[in-house]
C-alpha cells in the first residue's frame, strides 16, 4: 500500500513537491543526523545474547549499518551508531518527503558460521519507525524511544508481556529546516483515506489481481496542483464492521514488520454519523450506513498522507476553496500486470498506458476548511460515474489525475510491492525530450478538453451521450450506492478563530468601566430622613421646654384634665414666641422642607398661577403632617421601627403593565412603567433589556444601544445582552462591533442555536456566503441533536410506545361562568406529564351538541375550512366506532399547529426577534424559513408574517396571511387570537368577538390570553352583555391581574348594580394604578350611588385632574350628580 506522491513531472502544470515554489534564505542542502543510542529487551534466534547490528534506511536508500555488537544478558545493547542523509529542498529528501516518509531502523542478527560456510548469515529481528515530523515543527533536535516491531517468525514475538523492546534514537540538524515565515505561514495537510463501502458486486477477490486506486490533487501555488494517489486498496467481503479505533498506516509498502506499518499515536476513531461533515449524515441515512459498513463489500486503505504547504501554497489553497467548493476524488480499478523479460504487454504501448476501468469520482465539499477555527473535516462522500462535463461544472478541473495524467500503470508492470514504493524522487528525472513530449501531450489534452467543453447543440448532446455510454462501469458505483470515507486535516486553521479571551477583551473595550458615581447626599429618601431627624430634634427641644415650665412630675395615672392641658398649651406657645425659639424651630425645619419639595416633588421652578400653588401647598401640608406623625410615633412608641406600607406592584407586574400599555399603543405610559422598573432596581439585567426592546419598537436606536450595553456591563456573560448588542450594532451599521458581539455569544455558549443563527444572518448581511453556511450548519446540527435527545426522552417516557391517540373536548361554551374540568393535552388523567413523540400528530376528537353555540360558530367560519372536511372524515373513520354518538356533531382533525410546531432554527430565532422587536432581522429569518419549508409555508410562518404587517398597520396583508394560516391549521388558538386582534383594531367588533370566543374555547390557551380577555370583555361591555363581561374580566384577573382587568370587573359590576363588588374591584384597580382617570370616574359614580359625598367629590376631582377623555362617561357622572344633588364641589 502506498501513496504515489511524486509523479507530477508527467505534466508541465504540476510541480514535483509543493514546497519548492518558495525561495528561502536558508541553505538548500542540510545534513540530518541520526544516532541510534541503544536497544532494549532484544532476543536472538540462537540465544539471549546474539550479535546484532542496526541498518538505517530512508526514502528507499540504505544510509548505513552499525557495528556488530553483542547483546548483554539483560537484553540491552549500546550501538552509538550515527549516520545521516541530506535534506534538499530542490531534490530528493525534500520537505514533502520528510512530512510523509519515516526513517526505518532494522535490527539484524548475525548468525554463527557453520562448517564450510563462507559468508555470514543474517536474519532480521525487528524494525522500528522514526517519524521525522518534529523537524517540520521547528525543532532542530529530538530524542525518541521507538518500539521495535518483530518481523514474522522473529523471536521478539515471544517476549515476556512486560518487555519493552525498542531503540533509543536521537535526530538532529544544525539549523531549522523552515524559516520563520515558513513556520508562521506554512501548514501541514493530512489526508486520510479510510475505505470505500458498498462497492459494486462485480468486485470479487478472485480472478486477476486488481489495484484499487484513489487520486486527488492538492492546490498549490498559482494554477499548479500536486497529485496524491492512494494505491493497493484491499477488497474485503462483508460480514463485520471495521474495528474502531484502528491505526492509520504509512503510505509506504517496503516495511518488513507488520506493526511498523502503523503511524505512532495516529488512529481512525470514527464518530456519530450526525456529526460528520460529508454526505449520508442524516437520520434517514443511518440504516444504510450501518448495513454498508458491516454487511456489504468494501475496499480498505486506512492510509494517511501528509503534505507540507508553504505560505504561498496555503494562500493558493484558500483561493481554490473559495472559488470552487468541491475537490474531485477519483477512484478506479487497474489490473496488475507483471512484465517478463523479452515480452511486452498492452500496458507498454504508449496510447494504452492510461487505460483505466471503473472510473468514478466523489465530490468532497472542503468549504468548511474556510470556517473560522476549523482544521478538520471527515465524512462519507457518494461516488458517481466520472463525466468530464459534470466534473468541470462542479470542480473547474480540466484533467483527470488518473486518466489524462496517467495512473502510473508502468509501475504496475513491476508488481505491487515495487509500485507501492513510488515517490517523487524514486525514479530517474525525465530527460528534457521526455519532458517536452509530456508537455506536448498535456497541451493536446487541454485542447481536446476545451473543444469538448465549448461544443454546443446536437454535437454536445451526442458527445455527452457517448461519454455516458463509455462510462457504464462508473455508473455501477451509483447503482451500488458506493461512498468514500475520508478525512482532511490541517495543522493550523486556514481562517483563525478569535479566542474567547480576545473577544471578551474587545467587548470590555467597547464597554469601558464607568467610575462609580458619588453617592448623593440628597435624594427623596434622604430628604425625608432629614425631615424626620429635624422633627425629632425639635420635639425633644419642645419637651425640654415643657419640663422646665411644668416639671416632670405627673399625677397618678398620667391623666391631665382638658382645662389644665389647654392652659399649659397656651403658656408654652407664649414662651416659645416671646423667647424667639418658635422662629428658630421654623428656620431649623425650613431647609428639610425645601429638600422635600425639590427631591420628593421635583419642584424647582415657580408656579404659573395661584391655583396650582394652592393645590400644591395643600398636598405638601398633608404630606408633612403625615411624616411628622411618623417621626413622633417613632419617638413615643415602644416599637422604634415603622412598618413600611406594602407595595402593591412588583417588577413582574410592572412588566405586564408596560406590555399592556405597549399593545394598547399608550407608549408614554409604557415608558413610565419601564423606567419605574429601572428606578426600583438598576442592577437587574432584564430590566434594561426590556426597556431597550421597547426603544427598538419606538425606533429610538441610541437609547436601545445604551440599554443593551448597560445590561452587558452588568453581566458580560449574559447571552441575550450580547446578541441584542450585536443586533443594534447591525441596525446602526457598526458591523465590526456586531461581529465581535455575535462571535463572543457563540464562544460563550457554543451549543446555543439562537447565537449561531443570528451569526449566520449577520454574515448574510455581509455577503460572506462561506461563513453563512458555517453558522447555519452548526445551528442545524445542534437542533438535530436536541430533537433526537427529546425524542429519546419521549420514547422512554412513553414506555417504548411511538403512537397514541389523544381524545379531549376541544371546544366548550364560553357563556357559562363555571369553569369546566378539562383534560389538558400535555397531562395524563393522573396528572403526570406526557411527552408526545415528534413523529406523530395526535388525533383530537371534538364532540358537541348540534345546538351548541360553538358548533354554530364553526358553521360561520371561512369557507376555506371545507377543504379540511375530507381529511376530518378520514380521520374520524379511523377512530373507534363506540366512541361516536349519533346525536352529537363529531369532527376529527389533525392538530398541526399545536402538537407539531415548526422545528427550524429560523422559527426559533424569529420568536426571540419578535419579542425584542428586531423586525429587520425578522424579515431575513422569515425569508429563510420560507425556503427551508419543503411542503410550503407553515402556519407559524403566516402567523408571524401577519404580526409584522399588523405592526405596520397593513391590515389587508395581515388578513391575507391569517387566511392562509387558518387554511393550514384552523385549530390553532394563536391564529384565531391574532385574527381577533386584527378585526378589533380595524373596527369589526362582531367578527372580533367570534374569533375571541373561539380562542378561549380551546383547551390549549393562546400565547397571550391577557389581551384576548381584555378586548373580548370590552366588546361585551359595549354590547351591554355585562354578565359575560364580568366573567371574562374575572378570567383575566385570575390569569394576570392589572388595573385594566379590575377596571373591567368594576364597570361590569356597576352596570349590574353590584355596588359592593364594583367598589372592591375599582379599589384593586386603583391600588395597581392610581393615575387612571376612568377608575376615579367609576369610583365617583359608586360613591354617589352610595350617598358618600366626600369620597364622591374627591374621586371626581382626581378624574378631572387626570384629564378624563371619555366624554360619555363624564356626561353620565354629571347626570348622576344632578340626580343625587352632590358630587361636584363647584355647585
Amino acid at each position: 500500500m502506498a501513496v504515489l506522491s511524486g509523479q507530477a513531472s508527467k505534466r508541465g502544470s504540476l510541480v514535483s513537491a509543493p514546497t519548492c515554489a518558495v525561495e528561502t534564505s536558508l541553505s538548500p542542502i542540510k545534513p540530518v543526523q541520526i544516532t541510534v543510542l541503544e536497544g532494549r529487551d532484544l532476543k536472538g534466534v540462537k540465544g539471549d545474547t546474539p550479535v546484532t547490528y542496526v541498518r538505517a534506511e530512508y526514502n528507499g536508500v540504505i544510509l548505513g549499518d552499525s557495528l556488530k555488537i553483542d547483546v548483554s544478558s539483560d537484553g540491552t545493547v549500546k550501538y552509538n551508531f550515527t549516520t545521516s542523509f541530506e535534506y534538499n529542498c530542490d531534490g530528493p529528501n525534500c520537505l514533502d518527503d520528510i512530512a510523509h516518509k519515516p526513517l526505518f531502523l532494522t535490527v539484524i542478527e548475525v548468525l554463527p558460521k557453520e562448517k564450510k560456510q563462507k559468508e555470514e548469515k543474517t536474519v532480521a529481528l525487528g524494525q522500528a519507525v522514526v517519524d521525522l515530523l518534529p523537524l517540520l515543527e521547528g525543532h532542530c533536535s529530538f530524542k525518541a524511544t521507538v518500539p521495535l516491531h518483530p518481523v514474522p517468525g522473529s523471536p521478539l514475538e515471544s517476549l515476556r508481556p512486560d518487555a519493552k523492546c525498542g531503540l533509543e534514537v536521537s535526530v538532529s540538524i544544525q539549523e531549522s529546516l523552515l524559516s520563520v515565515s515558513q513556520l508562521s505561514g506554512g501548514n501541514l495537510l493530512r489526508v486520510t483515506l479510510e475505505a470505500a463501502y458498498s462497492v459494486p458486486e462485480v468486485f470479487v477477490p478472485t480472478g486477476p489481481q486488481q489495484n484499487y486506486m484513489i487520486g486527488l490533487q492538492v492546490p498549490t501555488v498559482g494554477e499548479k496542483e500536486y497529485p496524491l494517489i492512494f494505491k493497493n486498496g484491499i477488497l474485503k467481503l462483508g460480514g463485520e464492521k471495521e474495528p474502531i479505533p484502528r491505526p492509520k498506516k504509512w503510505p509506504i509498502s517496503n516495511i518488513l514488520a507488520p506493526g511498523a506499518q502503523n503511524i505512532p499515536d495516529s488512529f481512525i476513531v470514527g464518530g456519530p454519523y450526525e456529526e460528520e461533515d460529508g454526505e449520508l449524515n442524516k437520520t434517514e441515512d443511518r440504516e444504510f450506513r450501518i448495513q454498508a459498513e458491516s454487511i456489504k463489500k468494501r475496499i480498505v486503505w486506512d492510509l494517511e498522507r501528509r503534505c507540507y504547504l508553504d505560505p504561498l501554497a496555503v494562500l493558493s489553497l484558500q483561493k481554490r476553496i473559495a472559488e470552487c467548493r468541491y475537490w474531485p476524488v477519483e477512484i478506479t480499478r487497474v489490473p496488475v500486470v507483471t512484465s517478463t523479460k523479452g515480452k511486452s504487454s498492452k500496458l507498454d504501448k504508449g496510447d494504452d498506458d492510461g487505460q483505466i476501468f471503473f472510473h468514478g469520482v466523489a465530490y468532497v465539499n472542503i468549504v468548511p476548511l474556510l470556517y473560522p477555527g476549523v482544521k478538520r473535516i471527515r465524512g462519507a462522500f457518494r461516488v458517481f460515474a466520472y463525466q468530464d462535463r459534470e466534473v468541470f461544472g462542479k470542480t473547474k478541473c480540466l484533467f483527470s489525475i488518473l486518466r489524462d495524467l496517467g495512473h502510473q500503470a508502468n509501475l504496475n508492470k513491476l508488481g505491487p510491492v515495487i509500485a507501492a514504493a513510488g515517490s517523487p524522487h524514486s525514479k530517474a528525472i525525465p530527460s528534457r525530450n521526455q519532458k517536452e513530449d509530456k508537455m506536448t501531450k498535456e497541451k493536446d489534452v487541454i485542447r481536446k478538453m476545451s473543444t469538448t467543453l465549448k461544443s454546443q447543440g446536437s454535437d454536445t448532446a451526442i458527445e455527452t451521450e457517448a461519454t455516458v455510454c463509455q462510462n457504464l462501469e462508473g455508473q455501477q458505483y451509483v447503482d451500488a450506492g458506493t461512498f468514500l470515507v475520508m478525512e482532511i486535516e490541517l495543522a493550523k486553521a486556514l481562517v483563525p478563530k478569535r479566542l474567547p479571551e480576545e473577544l471578551a477583551s474587545r467587548v470590555r473595550e467597547m464597554l469601558p468601566a464607568r467610575p462609580q458615581l458619588p453617592r448623593r447626599s440628597a435624594g427623596a429618601k434622604k430628604a425625608v430622613e432629614d425631615y424626620h431627624n429635624q422633627i425629632t430634634s425639635i420635639a425633644g427641644a419642645i419637651l425640654d421646654e415643657y419640663h422646665e415650665l411644668f416639671g416632670k412630675q405627673m399625677v397618678d395615672g398620667g391623666v391631665i384634665d382638658h382645662h389644665t392641658l389647654e392652659e399649659q398649651k397656651c403658656q408654652l406657645n407664649y414662651e416659645l414666641n416671646s423667647s424667639g425659639k418658635y422662629f428658630a424651630f421654623k428656620e431649623q425645619l425650613k431647609h428639610a422642607v425645601v429638600k422635600i419639595v425639590r427631591e420628593k416633588y421635583l419642584r424647582t421652578t415657580a408656579f404659573n398661577n395661584l391655583e396650582q400653588l394652592q393645590a400644591f401647598l395643600s398636598e405638601l401640608y398633608v404630606y408633612l403632617v403625615d411624616q411628622m406623625h411618623v417621626a413622633l410615633n417613632q419617638i413615643l412608641s415602644q416599637e422604634s421601627t415603622v412598618v413600611a406600607s406594602p407595595t402593591f406592584t412588583g417588577c413582574e407586574q410592572l412588566r405586564l403593565f408596560a406590555h399592556e400599555a405597549e399593545v394598547n399603543e399608550d407608549y408614554d405610559l409604557a415608558s413610565v412603567y419601564y423606567q419605574e422598573r429601572l428606578a426600583r432596581d438598576r442592577q437587574i439585567v432584564q430590566h434594561w433589556l426590556d426597556y431597550g426592546a421597547f426603544c427598538l419598537l419606538m425606533e429610538e436606536n441610541i437609547k436601545a444601544q445604551e440599554c443593551f450595553r448597560e445590561a452587558l456591563s452588568l453581566n458580560p456573560s449574559h447571552l441575550h445582552s450580547l446578541l441584542l448588542c450585536g443586533i443594534i450594532a447591525v441596525m446602526m451599521e457598526h458591523y465590526e462591533e456586531a461581529e465581535i458581539f455575535f462571535e463572543d455569544a457563540t464562544c460563550l455558549e457554543p451549543s446555543n442555536i439562537l447565537s449561531w443563527t443570528l451569526l449566520g444572518l449577520f454574515y448574510e448581511i455581509q455577503e460572506n456566503d462561506i461563513r453563512v453556511e458555517m453558522a447555519f450548519h452548526e445551528a442545524n446540527k445542534l437542533l438535530k441533536a436536541r430533537l433526537a435527545k427529546e425524542k429519546n426522552i419521549a420514547e422512554a417516557a412513553e414506555g417504548g410506545k411511538k403512537l397514541y391517540s389523544l381524545s379531549a373536548t376541544v371546544l366548550r361554551p364560553v357563556t357559562s361562568p363555571q369553569e369546566d374540568t378539562l383534560l389538558v393535552p400535555d397531562e395524563a388523567p393522573d396528572g403526570s406529564p406526557k411527552v408526545q413523540p415528534d413523529s406523530v400528530e395526535p388525533v383530537v376528537t371534538i364532540q358537541l351538541p348540534e345546538d351548541d353555540p360553538a358548533v354554530k360558530l364553526t358553521k360561520k367560519l371561512s369557507p376555506t375550512l371545507n377543504k379540511n372536511k375530507e381529511t376530518s372524515q378520514k380521520v374520524m373513520k379511523k377512530t373507534s366506532a363506540g366512541a361516536l354518538d349519533p346525536s352529537h356533531a363529531v369532527a376529527s382533525v389533525h392538530i398541526s399547529g399545536l402538537s407539531q410546531p415548526s422545528h427550524t432554527i429560523f422559527m426559533e430565532t424569529i420568536h426571540f426577534l419578535m419579542e425584542v422587536n428586531a423586525l429587520q432581522f425578522v424579515h431575513r429569518a422569515l425569508a429563510h424559513e420560507l425556503l427551508c419549508q419543503q411542503e410550503g409555508p407553515s402556519c407559524e410562518y403566516y402567523l408571524v408574517l401577519a404580526q409584522t404587517h399588523s405592526l405596520k398597520k397593513d391590515f389587508s396583508k395581515a388578513e391575507e396571511c391569517l387566511r392562509e394560516a387558518i387554511q393550514i391549521d384552523y385549530l390553532n388558538p394563536n391564529v384565531w387570537a391574532q385574527k381577533g386582534h386584527l378585526c378589533y383594531l380595524s373596527g369589526n367588533l362582531s367578527e372580533a368577538k367570534e374569533c375571541y370566543e373561539r380562542t378561549i374555547s380551546f383547551v390549549a390557551d393562546a400565547s397571550e390570553m391577557h389581551f384576548v380577555y381584555l378586548r373580548l370583555g370590552s366588546i361585551y361591555l359595549k354590547e351591554k352583555e355585562y354578565d359575560k363581561a364580568k366573567y371574562t374580566y374575572m378570567l383575566a384577573c385570575k390569569k394576570s391581574s392589572s388595573c385594566l382587568t379590575w377596571l373591567g370587573v368594576g364597570i361590569a359590576c356597576y352596570r349590574l348594580k353590584e355596588m359592593t363588588e364594583a367598589e372592591d374591584a375599582l379599589s384593586e384597580a386603583n391600588a395597581l394604578n392610581n393615575n387612571n382617570a376612568e377608575v376615579w370616574a367609576y369610583l365617583a359614580l359608586v360613591c354617589m350611588q352610595g350617598g358618600r359625598q366626600l369620597e364622591a367629590e374627591q374621586s371626581y376631582k382626581y378624574a378631572l385632574k387626570l384629564e378624563l377623555k371619555n366624554e360619555e362617561l363624564l356626561q353620565e357622572i354629571q347626570e348622576v350628580q344632578r340626580m343625587v344633588g352632590f358630587g361636584n364641589p363647584s355647585f
